[in-house]
């Protein structure tokens, strides 16, 4: 793989991950989908240490969602997802903090009102 170009490693794990949401349960496929496409689209020029870590982490959760799903799909696979902690939020800019909170809503159909009701 050292032969490939940046563009290429980047257009291969991309399609790798939205080949693996297709082993995700309907409920979540398409909200998962539309999320990886938003994401690449925004990254498509950002600066090379971004860029690193941007595709070090869509690795990371390429290989974890994989591990999750199995060999024959979610029927047979480990609950999907991991709990984020406070070093991993610590990590994040306030629009992704609130992207997260978005993306927990659209999953859940639960926001702050809901909870404490």
């Amino acid at each position: 793989m050292g032969s490939l170009t940046h563009v290429q490693r980047v257009r291969m794990l991309y399609k790798t991950i939205l080949r693996l949401h297709r082993g995700l349960p309907e409920e979540i496929q398409s909200l998962g989908t539309s999320y990886v496409k938003d994401e690449f689209k925004r990254h498509k020029k950002c600066n090379e240490a971004e860029a690193a870590v941007f595709i070090n982490e869509w690795t990371e959760y390429a290989l974890m969602l994989a591990s999750q799903l199995g060999l024959k799909g979610p029927h047979t696979a480990k609950p999907l997802g991991l709990d984020l902690d406070q070093k991993d939020f610590d990590k994040f800019r306030d629009e992704q903090v609130y992207q997260l909170y978005e993306l927990m809503v659209a999953a859940t159909g639960k926001d702050d009102k809901d909870a404490k009701k």
